[in-house]
């Protein structure tokens, strides 16, 4: 074999088509237990903010300085069950009795069996809830939302993905 079509199956090795993640596979874990199952969870969110500074004589050119991280909210959705765990929390946290605990979404397979990238929440804390709207002529499930707020993110697994 050449060297040219050795570099050439090399680089075909290399560049071999992987399909991406489905969105369809998660599960949820507060403080290290599965709480419920979700129908959705929003994306975690981090976000930098930035000062614009001009340079003396140049200024044309605009350099973008970083100050302030700020985290998103994440909100979950789930059809109402007799489980009351987050309920419970979200309702000690309106009482003043503040639990911030560590949440973890982890992405799993395609076949839903194998976690394939987790992402860590530190510090998380229910801050909001709301409720399906009632109607008798309704066919649906009732699904409530929680949205949860967190002081820092970790991302673990599928580094090379």
């Amino acid at each position: 074999m050449s060297d040219a079509s050795a570099a050439t199956g090399t680089a075909a090795a290399k560049s071999q088509w992987v399909d991406p993640f489905g969105v369809y596979n998660f599960k949820l874990m507060i403080s290290g237990m599965a709480v419920g199952h979700f129908t959705e969870c929003s994306a975690p969110q981090v976000s930098i903010d930035t000062v614009e500074y001009r340079e003396a004589g140049q200024s044309q050119v605009v350099h973008h300085i970083p100050t302030i991280t700020t985290h998103g909210e994440i909100s979950l959705k789930q059809g109402l069950t007799r489980s009351t765990e987050l309920w419970d929390w979200f309702m000690a946290t309106a009482a003043g009795e503040i639990r911030r605990l560590p949440v973890s979404i982890i992405l799993l397979d395609s076949r839903g069996t194998t976690p394939v990238v987790q992402w860590d929440l530190f510090d998380a804390l229910p801050v909001r809830w709301s409720g399906a709207t009632l109607r008798a002529t309704a066919r649906e499930v009732y699904v409530q939302e929680f949205a949860l707020k967190y002081e820092s993110i970790e991302r673990v697994g599928a580094r090379d993905a």
